[in-house]
Formats: structure tokens, sequence, C-alpha cells
């Protein structure tokens, strides 16, 4: 994706806002389904069913191509048959199979993953206790009337079963009778089974059967193999869990990474907190918030939470020194690869830590997560790819923002703290740089973008901290003169991997006079740029609760489906999410509405 879709920082408080039509972020961390019984169900699906063996391909087996592009044979073929689903139907019911019975007491169960850990390395062939597994029916293989194997899957675990005439307990059925019984059995189900441990001749791990198996609950839709079509494969999503092993183990990547980081800051002695998602203003940023009402404020226009920052910053104002929050926020906003209205943020804050130690704290983690990532991906999630990035040996590089600058585009910038400057850095930017800015340009706008075009490329290899932003850019943070160039910059500091921002940290502005004519400054930038709808104002609330004392404080943000996209590969924010982004959430009531 190329960087000038994105708005650069993390807490861009003086950004003004696109229209709404734009979809952009301001940066913080930042088909209808047929009737069953109108038309085939793999024809309105765009499924394909097929004989393969496999549940989950060792990679994603997706195409973007659309249903009319499958393949001819298999549109021939679907509109050629009766509808699946209601054939199956009929059969199970001339089996007497469409049951779904409540589970009984099992006091010999175990899961499929613990079955394979007792007898991964413990022979066999004494083996006499009894087990029930349960779970999915990958792939069935009959050898003839009286034998049949079928692959049990079960939270990512797969078990070979052997259900034979000859080893079934007594009374054992007759040969018909146990035809019948396995008849009704197809991929998809969700079965239980009874039976011992044993090895087949090849060696491979299998249970067989002492009793006939029970279908739990009947996959009465077609599990298709492959799916063809990307609007069958976003309303789908369960399906596409189930197919492609890929979306499954990006999915159990983000819940690694959201308890490691947990457990994280709390060998750090950091406290877990929840902070309010709905309140009367949604501060923390600009951006444009989704608004709401409530029955006990009928009159009263709410807001969804756009940051938790301030929140967190009065916890630590009320004497929790350690805190941190993961959790939603929403910015009702566009859709683009990278954002989507509703995402995960982590945010921690640090009382007595200045910028060294958020940034040897960043190193950390970030080294503790690529580390699980790596372990993780050789040994469970094998479908995604190793990560291409390196780590330093030494300190990660660090870059100031504006000396940087000034020394790849060999100028002096202005006073960047006097707003009369804007026209002579507008001009910078145009002839130096090459950038157009537009008639709503503001400064901090400029420098993201002068920031994005020679700065932020450095990290394409290895991590990269810009540092010392101009104050400008950061009105919650600590400001500070460079002794280099004589700005006003902030105690800030972006990490970027791989030309992408993944952290944002500074040092917590706590003069409640200071963070006063900030907002003030904040509010100007915002009513001067005269577009976007974002909320910006005095928040008196929040500089009230500084005059109790802020100690020195350092805070931090991730967003966590960022984080996510790059440990997994991932190219998209809605591979990361469990349904999609929003237009796949909201498309998949519309479209059985429409069916």
């Amino acid at each position: 994706m190329e960087h000038g879709q994105y708005l650069r920082f993390l807490r861009p408080y003086l950004f003004p806002l696109s229209s709404s039509r734009t979809a952009v972020y301001a940066r913080l961390f930042s088909a209808s389904r047929c009737h069953p019984i109108k038309t085939g169900h793999s024809q309105c699906l765009g499924l394909q069913s097929t004989s393969s063996r496999a549940l989950h391909t060792s990679t994603s087996r997706r195409s973007t191509s659309s249903s009319s592009e499958a393949p001819a044979r298999d549109l021939v073929a679907s509109s050629s048959r009766r509808d699946p689903i209601d054939t199956r139907i009929q059969k199970l019911k001339e089996s007497n199979a469409l049951h779904y019975p409540r589970l009984g007491p099992r006091p010999n169960r175990i899961s499929i993953s613990d079955f394979r850990e007792k007898y991964e390395y413990e022979d066999t062939k004494t083996a006499s206790e009894e087990f029930v597994l349960e779970g999915r029916i990958l792939s069935i293989r009959r050898s003839g009337s009286k034998l049949i194997f079928f692959n049990l899957i079960g939270n990512q675990q797969l078990v070979q079963v052997m259900v034979s005439l000859n080893q079934l307990s007594k009374p054992k059925p007759e040969p018909q009778q146990f035809k019948d019984a396995m008849r009704p059995f197809l991929r998809g189900d969700i079965v239980s089974v009874k039976g011992t441990a044993m090895r087949t001749d090849a060696g491979e791990l299998t249970l067989r059967a002492t009793e006939l198996p029970t279908i739990l609950s009947p996959c009465v839709a077609t599990l298709p193999e492959v799916i063809h079509d990307q609007k069958t494969l976003v309303l789908n999503r369960h399906v596409d869990f189930l197919v492609n092993r890929r979306a499954t183990d990006i999915l159990r990547l983000r819940s690694h990474i959201m308890q490691w980081m947990r457990d994280f800051f709390y060998v750090r002695d950091f406290l877990e907190v929840q902070t309010p998602i709905l309140a009367d203003h949604a501060g923390g940023a600009i951006a444009r918030p989704f608004v709401t009402s409530a029955t006990e404020f009928p009159r009263k226009e709410l807001a969804l939470r756009i940051a938790p920052e301030l929140w967190l910053k009065r916890l630590v104002v009320g004497g929790h020194e350690r805190v941190f929050e993961m959790g939603p926020a929403f910015r009702n906003e566009g859709i683009d690869t990278g954002h989507n209205p509703e995402f995960t943020m982590c945010e921690f804050y640090s009382a007595y830590s200045n910028l060294s130690d958020l940034i040897s704290m960043t190193e950390d983690l970030i080294t503790g997560l690529l580390n699980k990532t790596e372990e993780l991906k050789s040994q469970k999630l094998r479908s995604l790819e190793k990560l291409n990035v390196e780590l330093p040996k030494t300190r990660w590089k660090q870059v100031e923002f504006i000396p940087a600058l000034q020394e790849i585009l060999d100028i002096k910038f202005p006073d960047l703290s006097d707003p009369n400057s804007l026209p002579t850095l507008i001009e910078l930017a145009e002839n130096l740089a090459g950038l157009t800015p537009g008639p709503n340009a503001t400064m901090p706008k400029i420098l993201d973008e002068l920031a994005s075009k020679y700065l932020e490329k450095d990290s394409e290899k290895y991590p990269l901290f810009i540092t010392n932003h101009p104050a400008c850019m950061s009105p919650l943070s600590k400001s500070f003169t460079c002794p280099k160039t004589g700005q006003l910059v902030s105690a800030r500091a972006e990490l970027f991997i791989g030309c992408r921002e993944i952290a944002n940290m500074y040092e917590e502005e706590n003069d409640p006079f200071e963070q006063r004519r900030k907002f003030q400054l904040q509010l100007e930038a915002k009513n001067s740029a005269a577009v976007g709808d974002g909320q910006a104002e005095v928040d008196e609330s929040y500089a009230q609760a500084l005059e109790y004392g802020l100690p020195p404080t350092g805070g931090w943000g991730c967003g966590i489906d960022r984080l996510v996209m790059l440990l997994s590969g991932a190219t998209r924010i809605g591979d990361v999410l469990s349904f999609g982004n929003l237009k796949n959430v909201v498309s998949v009531r519309q479209a059985a509405k429409e069916s």
C-alpha cells in the first residue's frame, strides 16, 4: 500500500479530518445466499465440493475471481443436479439420522490432541482402554461394505478412525445393519466415536471403533473444498475457517499475540483496566466519532470512544502508576486494507518513565513477540510464512525528525511553532519535496507527508524509531527545545517496521496550564482548517484532573490489528478480524434479508 493512503501518526490531534467519503483515519496505532429449496446450494454460494481428503489445505486456497469465472464444468454440474441440501436432509430422514442429541455422561471422553499426546510415543499393541473422541469428519474412505476409515478433526488436531464390522463389540450388527448405519455419514458431520488406540501397518495412530459412531450434528450444507468467489468467502467466514487453514491460523496467532502482551505487562506489575466506551465526548484524538443515545439520557448525544488515553491518565492521577488496556475503539471514517471503523488498540501508561524507558520497553516487547511468533509458526501455525524482518543485534536505529529531514532536503525549517510559518513550509514542500498540499493543508499534515516520503522507508529491513517530532504534531506530549535546531519539539517516538507504523510513545504533558493552552491551539487549528467534523475542544474536566498532579508519565499505544497484520503476513485488515471489516459484517445480514 502506498504510504500516502494513511495519516501517518497515531495521535494526530492537530490533523483536520477529510470528508466523510474519504477512506482515511487519524492514525491511532492505529452476494446474497440463495434459498436452498430454489436453487443449487453449491451454485448459489460459489462453492465447489470434491472428494479431497483435506479439510484444510496447507496454504490458503482462495481466488478473487467471481463465481461466473469458476470452471464451466462446476457450473454445469451445479445447475443439473437437485439441490444438495434438500437431498441431504431427505437422506438423513430416510436413515432416521436427522437428530441433534444432547450429550450424556462420557467419563472416558478425551480430546483429539490429548489422545495423540498420550499415544504419540506409546506402544498401542496392548492398549485396551476405551476412549470417546468427538470432532468433525474430514474425509471418509470406504473399503468394501465392512470397513470404513475417516479422519476426525478437532481444535486443529487430526486423528484417523477405523470402523470395522469385525472389530465392533458384541452384539455385532448384521452386515446390512452396519451398511445402513454408516450410510448417512459424510464429510463435515460432527460425530462421537468410542474405541481403543491402535496403529496401522503404516504406523498411523488410529482409534479403532468398538461401537458404531454417533452423529451429533449432521453437516446438512455441502462443505466445499475450494471457495472460488471472494464475495462468498466474506459472507461465509465460518466456511472460510473450515476450508482455509491460513485463515484459522491468523486468528489463532492473534489470540497468542494478545495473551503474550498481557503476560508481558503483568510481569512488569501493570494493572489491566477497562475504561468507558460510551461517554458524552470522544476525546483523546481528532476523529469522527460514532454517536448514539441512551434511554437514560434521551436528549443527550453520546459518542463511542476513539481512544482510551485521557481515561487512562486519570487513573495514573488516581495513584495507579502502571496501567494498560486492550480493547476496541471506534472511528466513523473510511475502510481500506489497513483501516476499519472498529479496531482494537493497546495503550499503557507508566509513571516515572521517560522516552528512553519507553523505547527500551518497546524493543523488549517487539523482540519477544517476533520470537514467539516464529516459534508458533514452526510448531503449530505452519500455514503462515516466516517474517521478513531482521532485528539489530545492538540498539535499534533512531532518527530525529527535524535534523534528519533538514539533512536529506538540505534546508533549514522556519520556526514551526509560529503559525505564520505555514506558507513558508508549503513552499518548501512544493519546491523541494514535490508535494502538492491542498487548500486545507495544515503544518502537521505537511510534516507528516515529508516524514512518510523521506524517513519511514528506512524501516523496510530493520526497525526504526523516528523521534522528537515538532511540538505542533503532539499536543498531549511534553515539549522541549531541541539543542540541535532550536525548534520546539515533543518528547515522542514512533516505531516503524517494514514501512508500517507499529507503535507510538511519548512523555505525557502533565502541566495543566500548558495542557489547556495546547487544547486551545488544537481547537484553533481545527477551526482554521474548516474541514471534517471530528471532536476537538478544550477538555476542562481532564485539565482539572491534572491539577491534582500527574507524575511524569510515559504513554504508549499500538494498534493490535496492524500488529497482527505484520506478524502474520496478512495484507488486509479484514483477514485479521474474526468476521472481516465493517462492510463484510453488514453484508452478512443484508444478504440474508435479500435471500
